[in-house]
């Protein structure tokens, strides 16, 4: 089996009560006061702000430089995208500071407002899973959510000793939102482009779906009350497996937007299989907010009437950043590699490199997500602080 030391990267975020609207950037007034005292946010390349770059992991050094970065920082932050990810969106809506990787913490650094523990390439399963199945050496980290975990727990037992006792650090982390994921995607991409059929991969669904639902139940034990869980997103919709897995066969693709049904319906299996693992969760943990969030649907949306969203239908399925092809894709010439060029516009683009997407297209989603809690469940309470103007 030949394997591709490439993956699509995919978390994303969300808020139970988040019920926001949506702009250029989130907010269309000056930023509201902190509802959440932080965030603290787990996942892959979707959310990951820094991590993975400084983890001495020696995959795919691009992301390490220009044009990474060029739309809103203008230089480089480790963020897989031109700009700011979903989670950006969220901390500027809630007031916080946008979050700090957990490996670039160092002493003094202030981390009351919350830490980013996401690293680009990881999965929800450990490790010895891949290498079980003969596709470890395609993994670009090892840092899996398990260990993301482990960072958490580590960090929290040096955070609650500056509070005054036990009761003032539950209090704190009952007004801090825990963002898990999206992670998973990369439990699937790994075996997929390794060559794994989507029968073969389908078996691993209740593994992932099971230490997804394991970890949000670690951190209900730590202290969490409010988690977020979003769920996958439509994978034949994306760059990558556009081009690995195109076919002269018309009848692969969706005749209504070009998405190759067979790996969108995998999305959707995982999705339906997260969602009811998500509710006999509630059940043990009715104390807990435990929000999924329709990651699927809210990007559906601009694949189906790109437009309607501010992208072009002809830059739709094609990199802003890319070494040419029908996609703009090419897997051996990556986004900051020699021979690759950057689209003029990137907001007129969903996908950045090829595997990631653009800021603009994290603004869509991080809009679609929050308003009036369309596409979350259960739907926000109507006392929600989300429902206020100004968000």
């Amino acid at each position: 089996m030949k394997f591709l030391s490439i993956l699509i990267t995919i978390s994303s975020l969300n808020s139970g009560t988040l019920v926001l609207l949506v702009s250029s950037t989130i907010s269309t007034s000056a930023p509201q006061p902190a509802y959440y005292n932080a965030i603290f946010n787990f996942g892959d390349s979707l959310s990951d702000t820094g991590n993975f770059l400084r983890s001495g992991a020696l995959a795919f050094p691009n992301i390490g430089k220009l044009p990474y970065g060029i739309t809103f920082f203008g230089h480089l932050t480790g963020r897989c995208s031109d700009g700011r990810l979903v989670v950006d969106f969220l901390a500027e809506a809630f007031g916080l500071p946008y979050l700090p990787p957990y490996l670039a913490l160092t002493d003094g650094l202030n981390v009351y407002h919350g830490v980013n523990f996401a690293v680009a390439g990881a999965t929800a399963l450990d490790p010895e899973i891949f290498y079980q199945l003969k596709i470890g050496s395609s993994l670009w980290t090892n840092y899996s959510l398990s260990v993301q975990l482990g960072w958490f727990k580590k960090l929290k037992s040096s955070l609650c000793t500056t509070m005054q006792g036990d009761s003032e650090c539950e209090s704190y982390l009952k007004k801090s939102l825990f963002l898990v994921g999206e992670i998973g995607g990369n439990d699937y991409n790994y075996p997929f482009f390794a060559g794994g059929t989507i029968q073969q991969v389908r078996a691993l669904v209740p593994l992932v779906v099971e230490a997804i639902t394991k970890a949000t139940s670690a951190l209900i034990e730590e202290g969490a009350v409010e988690l977020v869980v979003p769920g996958n997103l439509p994978i034949g919709s994306t760059v990558v497996y556009l081009t690995l897995f195109q076919t002269p066969n018309k009848t692969h693709y969706d005749p209504r937007n070009g998405c190759l049904k067979a790996f969108n319906a995998f999305s959707k299996f995982h999705n339906r299989q997260l969602k009811h693992a998500l509710e006999i969760l509630r059940l043990k943990y009715p104390q807990a907010k435990i929000i999924y969030a329709d990651y699927y649907a809210a990007t559906k949306r601009f694949i189906d009437a790109p437009m309607l969203y501010g992208f072009e239908n002809e830059t739709l399925f094609r990199a802003c950043c890319g070494a040419g092809g029908p996609y703009n894709f090419n897997i051996s010439v990556l986004c900051a590699q020699e021979g690759t060029t950057v689209c003029q516009d990137p907001s007129s683009y969903v996908s950045w490199d090829g595997i990631h997407l653009t800021e603009a297209a994290y603004r869509v989603i991080a809009k679609g997500l929050v308003v009036n809690g369309r596409f979350i469940t259960p739907p926000p309470v109507t006392s929600s602080p989300f429902d206020s103007p100004g968000y």
